[in-house]
């Protein structure tokens, strides 16, 4: 009777850490998979610089409807990645903010693929090639977007930091802290350079991918 109970119990609990590691797998690879597209686009796309131009204005253009998959892509994959999230750290410390943030993180992206960034800098070509001085209304959103969503990300990274404390992992407790920092200095620096820009963006994003990762490489069902 005891057994008949427990194999059904134990099966659940396997069977939950199985989906739960299949969701947090979203937001491993949605990082790398952004910025490898982007790079591959941003080195084939006639025009493109990447000491001028954003990765966001990839979505510009002809081929533009590449990059605007890759903002979906991403975006569904990052709020996957936060469903998992919850069902890891469930009512641990960080088990309510981190995976809500991460998840308006991938919102942002799913936003940034509707409203479309401005051309400027001489992308897409024909483009004007001073950097633009004013803003579209979508390019506006664009950018709102992504100021959120990051700071969402930053956010969520203090949080995780707070988790990996709690649970003794004092390496990645100041490397989440590190990283919310660099992505905000990155963020100051774009004012001055592009490249600031990008460099930010694509540390928060690789970084949330070793994130997850480590939370699903810790996570193991109960009693196995």
């Amino acid at each position: 009777m005891t057994h008949s109970i427990q194999a059904p119990v134990a099966a659940a609990t396997v069977t939950t850490a199985a989906s739960a590691r299949t969701l947090l797998a979203g937001a491993v690879v949605a990082g790398p998979l952004f910025l490898g597209a982007g790079l591959i686009q941003g080195l084939t796309r006639d025009g493109f610089d990447f000491t001028r131009n954003a990765l966001s204005q990839l979505s510009l253009g002809g081929p533009g409807w590449i990059q605007v998959t890759s903002f979906l892509l991403t975006g569904v994959l990052l709020i996957a990645g936060a469903v998992g999230m919850r069902r890891v750290l469930r009512d641990g410390p960080g088990g309510m903010w981190a995976p809500r943030l991460t998840a308006v993180f991938g919102a942002s992206f799913l936003l940034s693929a509707v409203f479309t960034a401005d051309p400027g800098a001489g992308f897409p070509a024909g483009a004007p090639d001073a950097r633009a001085t004013s803003m579209s209304w979508h390019g506006t959103l664009h950018m709102l977007s992504g100021m959120v969503g990051y700071l969402a990300l930053c956010a969520a990274f203090l949080v995780l930091a707070r988790h990996f404390a709690a649970q003794g992992h004092r390496g990645w407790a100041v490397g989440s802290r590190l990283v919310a920092v660099a992505v905000i200095v990155g963020f100051a620096g774009s004012a001055a350079t592009v490249l600031a820009f990008t460099a930010g963006a694509g540390l928060g994003l690789l970084g949330l991918a070793a994130a997850t990762a480590r939370l699903a490489g810790a996570y193991a069902p109960a009693g196995r």
